[in-house]
């Protein structure tokens, strides 16, 4: 029977932790009445609905999503109680800033801990999340992957969620050839995840209902392989959580939500991009982790570049595509295909915003400090064609492209191309294979 005064509540998400934590903490719960989702950082969210098929049986006609720059009038509207936050790869000061627009609207504010919300599985779970976008989450997951594979273990990815389509009919989504992300109606962003596990031979899983996302992975996987998104903290119970820790951007594992949250439950933290950030950003980095995980395996590594043909850089201008997230709310200003551009003796970068269209344009507009560079945002066919448009005006002699997926088979580019290929190289000892023999030994 249902509460008589259920509290009335919003989540404030951007299409991932928000459904999760609803999925798993207020789905089936007549103690609380969702009102609303609203949506920020991902385009297009907003104005959509949360499906009846999805939101149970105490939502017969779903729940609608707003967006967040609405919270305080949807506050009023439904007379809400409390409003629970549920993205990541923010700032604390930018939680804390929503959490003053709810309380002056006169609603509490919630953050929901990370137990209630771990799926457990029956099959041992490694999972990997970082302390920010672009740290080297995606290099590492791979790595761990193929580890795991040649020690004969069935391995199964599990990604983080990214259900920017029809969320009923993306309720568990496999992708085990190239042609399922056609299937599935992917983004570039999506592709761009889940593209390097299915060519490396990984079977990987996506979705919004994770607790279905789950047991069908359990059916044909030795062990669970949780790959984060952002800097959020894994769906699941982690019997082995690695992070990925940047130093590059020193500091934000203690000042972005909810990043110092991973560095605490981390069993073993990955210092990335040794080769290229300074020795006193590298010895500063490890305080913070010791700071607040004394415990922790830490183990050093790069992220060594590979260019085929690389000598048709040298003297030429350039426009350097790099992945979206990384370079809008990851808020890096250079990735790989810069990095591989000034290495192998570009000429120039070509700077794209004059040339920029459409969506690509008003990205700029939103993210004013992104660098000399191109962010290959695609979360819908009109952004992909303005991609595609804005790419192909730019001056260029060639096109590098630093995103994982081979991005010429997406766009049609006018103009040569090279792609940037990176993976995760350990420094000494301790290594994956070392934390991971002894891992396994111990199930």
């Amino acid at each position: 029977m249902a509460e008589k005064n259920p509290i009335t509540t919003i989540i404030i998400g951007a299409a991932g932790r928000d459904f999760h934590n609803f999925n798993t903490v207020y789905r089936d719960n007549d103690r609380y009445k969702v009102v609303a989702f609203t949506a920020a950082q991902i385009p297009d969210i907003d104005g959509r609905r949360y499906p009846k098929a999805l939101a149970g049986d105490l939502y017969p006609k779903g729940i609608p999503i707003h967006a967040e720059e609405d919270l305080e009038k949807l506050i009023k509207k439904h007379n809400v109680e409390e409003c629970v936050f549920a993205y990541s790869d923010v700032p604390y000061d930018h939680v804390m800033s929503i959490a003053m627009r709810v309380n002056a609207a006169g609603a509490h504010f919630k953050l929901i801990g990370g137990e209630p919300t771990f799926i457990k599985s029956k099959k041992p779970v490694v999972s990997v999340c970082a302390v920010r976008t672009g740290s080297g989450k995606s290099q590492t997951t791979r790595r761990v992957s193929a580890l795991l594979q040649a020690m004969g273990m069935k391995v199964a990815a599990i990604r983080h969620p990214m259900p920017y389509g029809d969320l009923a009919k993306q309720k568990v989504q496999r992708f085990a050839k190239v042609a399922d992300l056609k299937k599935h109606n992917c983004t570039i962003e999506e592709m761009e995840e889940y593209e390097p596990h299915i060519v490396s031979g990984t079977v990987i899983y996506s979705g919004v209902d994770y607790e279905a996302i789950v047991r069908k992975a359990e059916e044909e996987a030795d062990i669970i392989l949780w790959d984060g998104g952002n800097n959020d903290m894994p769906f699941l119970k982690s019997d082995l959580h690695i992070v990925i820790a940047d130093p590059l951007r020193v500091g934000d594992e203690l000042f972005y939500y909810p990043s110092e949250a991973n560095l605490r439950l981390a069993d073993v933290v990955i210092i990335n991009k040794i080769d290229s950030a300074m020795p006193e950003d590298v010895l500063m980095l490890r305080d913070n982790i010791r700071s607040v995980n004394p415990t922790a395996k830490i183990v050093e590594a790069a992220s060594p570049l590979t260019v085929e043909r690389n000598e048709l850089i040298q003297g030429k201008k350039v426009l350097v595509v790099e992945d979206g997230p990384t370079l809008t709310h990851g808020e890096m200003q250079f990735g790989a295909g810069v990095v591989a551009a000034q290495r192998y003796g570009a000429a120039e970068l070509i700077d794209p915003r004059e040339y920029a269209v459409g969506t690509i344009k008003d990205t700029f507009k939103k993210y004013p400090d992104i660098g000399t560079l191109l962010p290959a945002m695609g979360y819908g066919e009109k952004q992909v064609k303005d991609l595609e448009t804005t790419i192909n005006k730019v001056p260029c002699d060639l096109v590098v492209i630093g995103t994982p997926i081979d991005l010429k088979r997406i766009v049609k580019m006018k103009k040569p191309a090279l792609r940037v290929g990176y993976e995760l190289q350990e420094i000494g000892t301790p290594n994956l294979k070392t934390i991971l023999d002894e891992f396994i030994a111990k199930l």
